[in-house]
Formats: structure tokens, sequence, C-alpha cells
């Protein structure tokens, strides 16, 4: 059931008199660079949060990690017998450095507020806090009940954070994630590519180019047959790329190259092709003679597919937007996200976070004039009824 008009008035007329604090909220967190670098940065950060979160009445919980910042858990300390979850995802940690802010200030112009790491994504955890916040004071409880994970890896593919996310996802009714959406219009992401990281290294033997190469087995020679038995399983109309991003090998012009090696980065629409080009890439073998072959890696992240609760979801948050006038649309991004993890267990929706461009570029900018309505949709979606009723 979508949330009745007079409860959509009152969230927005809520979240709009509080568009200056949430603004500030944004700048703050901003402000605390938090690289995925550095655990005790994002331990410092998560510990903001949690006394934020702890403010507004929330049980919360901050696990530690071992080479990350470790991750927040949080949730209403009121919860009914039996009562369905639903799951709202966010990371803390950005892909600038220390010391970014000196080159890239924070700085709000017109109806833009750039700065590191403001799109991708702390204006998203801002979303969470406030929709919570808001429907706490409005007095509105979900029948779902939102409990919420703000890890502090997933710019590093969430390594750590993963098994709790998997845990969660697989009690959840639903799960929301806070990701910027794509392009100017503010699409939602309703399918994302499938990551998968290989590393192929060619040993051969060293010898004298010049006094006695017939001794040496060049592996530069094989790894350049490969380079193009990998190209091949490029197949763009499936989706499905095969990057050679970095290759190596030798050791200087007058030796015959006793090592080469090649990273791969591959991305795929469907489990299935993920499988098949993961089969094809394990099966290579190297021809010259005297030299070896060893693969390594593998796909870190599934595809989030379009499965038929991913597009259940994706109707009614269709529906959820033009109750209160938004006209959503939805798009495949070739990235990944921890809703690639969460789309394996349960109806995933991403892409919720406020529209704006430059995720990882210098030129990173959130629209300020979205960021209360996209909060007023997280708001009304936690809201619906639960998808499997039972």
């Amino acid at each position: 059931m979508i949330p009745a008009k007079h409860i959509a008035k009152d969230v927005h007329n809520w979240l709009d008199a509080r568009q200056d604090d949430a603004m500030d909220f944004i700048k703050e967190l901003a402000l605390m660079e938090s690289p995925s670098s550095d655990p005790e940065a994002l331990s410092k950060l998560l510990v903001w949060l949690d006394a934020r979160l702890s403010r507004l009445g929330m049980y919360t919980l901050r696990v530690p990690g071992r080479a990350s910042g470790g991750y927040l858990y949080v949730r209403p300390k009121e919860k009914l017998p039996n009562q369905p979850v639903q799951l709202l995802l966010g990371h803390c940690d950005t892909v600038w450095p220390h010391r970014t802010l000196e080159e890239m200030p924070l700085r709000e112009i017109d109806s833009r507020l750039a700065g590191p790491g403001v799109y991708d994504m702390k204006a998203g955890i801002v979303q969470i806090v406030f929709a919570l916040q808001c429907l706490s004071d409005l007095g509105l409880k979900p029948k779902v009940l939102p409990v919420v994970l703000i890890n502090s890896d997933e710019e590093i593919g969430s390594r750590e954070s993963t098994p709790a996310i998997r845990r969660l996802a697989r009690i959840a009714d639903r799960a929301f994630v806070l990701e910027p959406p794509l392009g100017l219009e503010g699409k939602l992401k309703t399918t994302r590519k499938g990551l998968g990281r290989f590393t192929l290294t060619v040993y051969g033997k060293a010898a004298h180019a010049g006094l006695d190469p017939e001794k040496g087995a060049n592996a530069i020679v094989e790894m350049a047959r490969l380079v193009q038995e990998l190209y091949a399983l490029n197949d763009f109309d499936r989706g499905t790329t095969v990057n050679i991003g970095l290759i190596e090998g030798g050791i200087s012009p007058n030796t015959i190259a006793p090592e080469s090696r090649v990273v791969l980065d591959v991305r795929v629409l469907t489990e299935v092709d993920g499988k098949h080009v993961e089969s094809a890439i394990r099966s290579l073998k190297a021809k010259t003679e005297g030299v070896r072959l060893e693969i390594e890696g593998g796909f870190g992240r599934p595809p989030m597919e379009a499965t038929p609760g991913n597009r259940k979801l994706w109707a009614m948050a269709a529906k959820t937007g033009r109750a209160i006038g938004l006209e959503l649309k939805q798009a495949m991004a070739g990235g990944g996200s921890d809703a690639n993890t969460t789309s394996q267990y349960t109806a995933t929706l991403d892409g919720l976070g406020t529209p704006g461009d430059g995720a990882h570029s210098l030129h990173e900018y959130i629209q300020t004039d979205r960021l209360s309505e996209r909060t007023a949709l997280l708001a009304l979606l936690l809201m619906l009824d639960p998808l499997n009723k039972t």
C-alpha cells in the first residue's frame, strides 16, 4: 500500500523545515575526511554517527574492523515480535586521500554543494538519518522494521563487512541502498554489473638476448598471445567487458623476459555470463615452450540482476514517487556496490541518494534542492507494506 497523501505532505513539510540542518550535517560529514585506507579516521566518523543516531533513541552497535574502520549497525529500540525488517545500506569511506580538502574545498554555489565524498555517498547517510528522525517525530511507525548498516570499506570491495551484509539481507524483506543515483535525472539503479578481478602471470626463463637467446623462454611473447585471447572474450552486445588494465614484464632490454603479468577487470550483466567468462579465463593454457601460466582472482561482486523481487520493489518505488510528484526512472550501472550482494538474497533498490555528478571526480557535487525530495522518497518507501506478506 502506498502511503496516504496526507502522510506525504507531513513528511515533506517536516523535511523542508529542516533543510538547513540536513545541509549542515552533510558539511560536517564531508569535513571529516574518511579515506578507505585510514581505519582510525573511519572509526572516528562512525563513533560520531553512533552518537548522533543514539540521540534519536536508536539501538546502535559499532563493530570494529581488522583492516577497516568496521561498521555501524542501527535499529529502533522497539521491535514487535516476528516483525519483518528492511535493510538500509550506506558507506562512510571515500576514495579521497587526506588533505584533499586543501585542493578540493567544500563549497556551496547556487543549488550545488561540491566537495569530496558529498555525492558518493555522505548525502545518502544524511538521508538515512533524517528519514528515520522524520518518521519518529511524526509518530509514523513502519510495519517493516528499518535496520541500518553503515560500513567503512565499500570503496575497496566491502571484504570485511560483506558477511554482516549477507546475514542481514537473508532475513530482510527488502534492501534500500543509498548510493548516488545515475545522472542528473536521479535514475534509480535496478541492475548492476558483476565485477571480477583476475591476475595472470607467465613465468619464463631468463637468458642473454645477444649471447644465447635460444636458452631462454620469453614470458612477454607468451603474454602477448594470451592478451589476444583475453580481448576476444569481450561481448559488448551482452554487456561483457574484459579490460586488460595493467601489464608489466621483463627486467632489461637485453634479457629474455623471465616473467610477465596482467591484471584484468571483468564485468558482466548476469551470473551465467560471469561463470562463462571465468571458465574461459581459467581454461587458458601456455603454448610457448618453457613457460608456465598462473591464474589468480575471481568475482568479488556478483551481478545485481532484474529479479522478480527487484522488479516488484522498483514498481512500488515508481508508484510511490508518482504519489509525491516524482517521475522516477531506472537504469543499469556498470559499477558494483553492496546492492550486488543484497540482491542475491532479497529485493533490492539502489541509487536512492541525492542527484548530482562527479563520483570519484574533482567536480563531485550534489544538487542541494533535491536533497529534501529524495529523503522524503526514502521515508515513504520505509512506510510500505511488506513485499512478502505472510
